[in-house]
């Protein structure tokens, strides 16, 4: 969120403020697994920010993207990124932005983003499903749950 915020602020390009985040202002104990997926998740997310703006558009009803705060539109660019482009089940993408939200943002714009994201949700399941996948993940995870127990 914070390369996200910086970019939209500085209209930087990505690949500057994700360098200059992680020289600056990340964590320096943090794993290269996560920093190699949150520097995944801000690029994609900047490079596709047009595609994005244009789903959460179809769905903000008398809402400009540009009057929206900053924290609650790039929130929402980053879970329709999650949505388009990422493997992450729709469900889990919601419930992470409204973590986000209920951090970072207002009561309201948590359920702002809620409706928006849920809306987009339901353009995208109907255009292409994504239960197969959750339903062979949750298995899978039973999978891993039950050869512990032998």
């Amino acid at each position: 969120m914070q390369m996200l915020f910086a970019a939209d602020i500085a209209s930087a390009p990505a690949d500057e403020v994700v360098q200059r985040y992680w020289a600056e202002l990340a964590e320096p104990e943090i794993e290269d697994a996560a920093r190699a997926f949150a520097t995944r998740l801000a690029a994609g997310t900047l490079a596709h920010v047009e595609t994005l703006d244009e789903r959460i558009r179809s769905r903000a009803e008398h809402w400009r993207i540009s009057r929206m705060a900053i924290v609650d539109r790039n929130i929402l660019r980053l879970s329709v990124y999650e949505f388009l482009y990422e493997p992450t089940p729709r469900t889990v993408a919601i419930n992470e932005a409204l973590e986000i939200a209920r951090r970072f943002s207002t009561y309201e714009a948590t359920q702002f983003i809620n409706g928006i994201l849920d809306a987009i949700k339901r353009d995208l399941d109907e255009e292409q499903p994504q239960a197969a996948t959750e339903e062979v993940e949750e298995a899978e995870a039973g999978e891993d749950l039950l050869e512990g127990t032998d």
